[in-house]
């Protein structure tokens, strides 16, 4: 196994970087304050390999820290085999080993640092995981809300309570445990793993800040009365995982969710197949920005406080439905240990916490003072566009992202976001001209690229978006996303008409994958059209509509596939039901060559 030695050398120079608070002979010295920006509801952390700017998701839930095989051949990693296997969300993976010659965290260099190296991109631009190995070398405090994780070494504090920051207001405690096989006598917990109840059932939860939104597992869900089938249900999005398969997830009401004294009562959660055998809940992203918490490894044991608004969140909910979700019987507890930012770095952090949990006016006037503050500094801009973009302000996000490229024109998230927007308002040259620009600005293994290809097919560019593809399949063979490129590849050789029997082989593949079959299906019948074999083309595009009914193009497929094959007023009632749902449906089709 990987050492943690050199991590803990870090540890020790960073010791007695400042001395915080203390309770009678207890004190607790902060050794390490890791900047976190919140980003797509992950909190980032910044680092450095070997001199490259790369970022990390801080995951209390990994064991250990992980790089992503695509970001290992961008910072040109040796990779070795070792004897391991990760379990998670999605699966299985068998990782490789590699050795950093020098990580800079916190600004302090260590050399030779093993990281693992396995499994699929982590999203919002980070190479890999900040696992427990960094996390649970000490104390760790997570006041995601204000943007940073302290690292914390107490001395002389037995049983003392640590959540230093209440100051006498109620906080909660909760016992944490090793999982099965590992030492309780370590004083490195490498999960904080605790009881909660659901339903009044007892359920083990493991605080997991590498999972955007908590999720309860199907096994405790049907433990509760809740399954799939129950009334009141609804599906949700399917999720990624360090597994390479996508996992449907669904929404239930719940009567109470309640850990240490805090009570949430008729809550709505999600529940899913979460690929952790003696885990029933992962407490994500949400519950962290919610809450203040404080994880004390030495004592076995976490503290938490409320920060107020809703634990638990849903994705894309606004700001209203996510106050419908329920709030701990619980006062919010304001800190007074002068936490909050008044730097233009800390408050662009905040910032993003804030939009995290949907707060966007107030993100807004952050960014508004970070700017301000900072007006030279391209990535507030970027931000500041981000949430206009969430607030459905598009000319206020256009300027933005248009200053954030005078100053940084290599800015590729930037350049994708405003190529969006050019696409919606019409300006295809422009949108094209970003797109460009991004793809040449890129790393050939930059997970952007599978929305480099998604866009330009959005702009009828389908060869473009092949050549994104392809480098995109080649370098992120482990990741969960495969079924969804090789459709979207499959997708663009058949409005490009080209290569059809290439895009007979990835359409077959994404199937067989999982993922969204229904886009898959909708992909292989326009190449079976093209092909000319239209009883295929009919039976994928209603095999397509039995999984989503509502879907226009499934029918507009299905028509031009009957017309050909002789049923004219079948095929024009297809036609017709696709018009109704998507009024522009024809002229679209007509673009790319596909008619009756």
């Amino acid at each position: 196994m990987p050492r943690f030695s050199r991590l803990a050398l870090w540890l020790v120079a960073l010791l007695c970087v400042v001395a915080p608070p203390a309770f009678a002979a207890c004190t607790l010295e902060k050794i390490a304050e890791l900047p976190v920006e919140m980003v797509e509801m992950r909190p980032l952390v910044s680092a450095k390999i070997n001199g490259a700017e790369v970022k990390f998701v801080a995951d209390s839930g990994a064991f250990y820290s992980i790089i992503s095989p695509a970001a290992a051949a961008q910072l040109n990693l040796r990779r070795h085999p070792i004897d391991l296997m990760i379990r998670g969300v999605g699966g299985d993976v068998t990782p490789s080993v590699t050795t950093v010659d020098k990580l800079t965290l916190a600004g302090v260099d260590v050399p030779r640092v093993e990281f693992l190296v396995g499994g699929g991109e982590p999203g919002a631009g980070a190479v890999g995981l900040l696992g427990q190995n960094v996390l649970g070398l000490a104390d760790a405090e997570y006041d995601l809300a204000n943007g940073v994780i302290r690292l914390i070494h107490p001395n002389g504090c037995g049983d003392s309570p640590l959540a230093y920051w209440a100051h006498g207001a109620p906080f909660s405690v909760v016992d944490i445990d090793p999982l099965p096989g590992e030492s309780s006598s370590s004083q490195l917990t490498p999960h904080a793993t605790a009881a909660a109840f659901v339903n009044g059932r007892r359920i083990r939860v493991l605080f997991d800040t590498g999972a955007s939104y908590s999720g309860l597992s199907l096994r405790a869900a049907a433990d509760a009365g809740i399954t799939p089938a129950s009334p009141g249900v609804s599906e949700f999005e399917q999720i990624l995982g360090v597994g390479r398969k996508m996992t449907s997830t669904w929404v239930a009401p719940f009567a109470s969710f309640k850990i240490g004294d805090e009570e949430i009562k008729n809550t709505k959660l999600r529940f899913g197949a979460i690929g952790l055998d003696d885990i029933d809940m992962l407490l994500g992203a949400d519950f962290f920005l919610s809450h203040r918490v404080y994880v004390a490894n030495r004592q076995h044991k976490l503290y938490f406080t409320y920060n107020g608004g809703p634990v638990f969140r849903l994705g894309g909910d606004t700001l209203a439905q996510a106050g419908k979700n329920g709030t701990p019987q619980a006062s919010p507890v304001t800190a007074d240990d002068n936490a909050a930012p008044t730097d233009a770095e800390g408050l662009a952090r905040r910032a993003a916490a804030l939009a995290g949990r949907r707060d966007f006016d107030l993100a807004l006037a952050d960014l508004d003072r970070a700017i301000a503050l900072a007006p030279r500094e391209a990535s507030y801009y970027e931000a500041r566009g981000a949430v206009h973009l969430e607030k459905h302000q598009p000319i206020p996000a256009m300027h933005d992202f248009d200053a954030a490229l005078t100053l940084k024109p290599d800015d590729v998230p930037a350049r994708v976001r405003r190529a969006e927007l050019r696409r919606a308002a019409h300006d295809e040259a422009g949108a094209k001209a970003d797109l460009k620009a991004a793809s040449a600005a890129a790393p050939k293994e930059a997970d952007i690229r599978l929305d480099l290809a998604a866009a330009y097919l959005q702009i009828s560019l389908p060869t473009e978006a092949i050549g994104e593809l392809d480098l995109w399949i080649a370098a992120h063979a482990d990741d969960g996303r495969q079924s969804h490129a090789r459709s979207l590849r499959c997708l663009a050789r058949g409005v490009e008409n080209i290569e059809l029997d290439k895009a007979l082989k990835d359409c077959d593949a994404a199937l067989k994958m999982g993922g969204q079959p229904s886009s898959a299906l909708d992909a292989r019948g326009l190449v079976f059209i093209r092909l000319g074999q239209f009883d295929n083309a009919i039976a994928d595009f209603s095999a397509a509509l039995a999984i989503d009914p509502k879907e226009a193009w499934s029918f507009y497929g299905r028509g031009v596939a009957k017309i050909h094959k002789g049923m004219a007023a079948e095929g024009k009632a297809d036609i017709a039901a696709a018009t109704a749902l998507r009024p522009g449906i024809v002229e679209e089709a007509r673009q790319e060559g596909l008619t009756p």
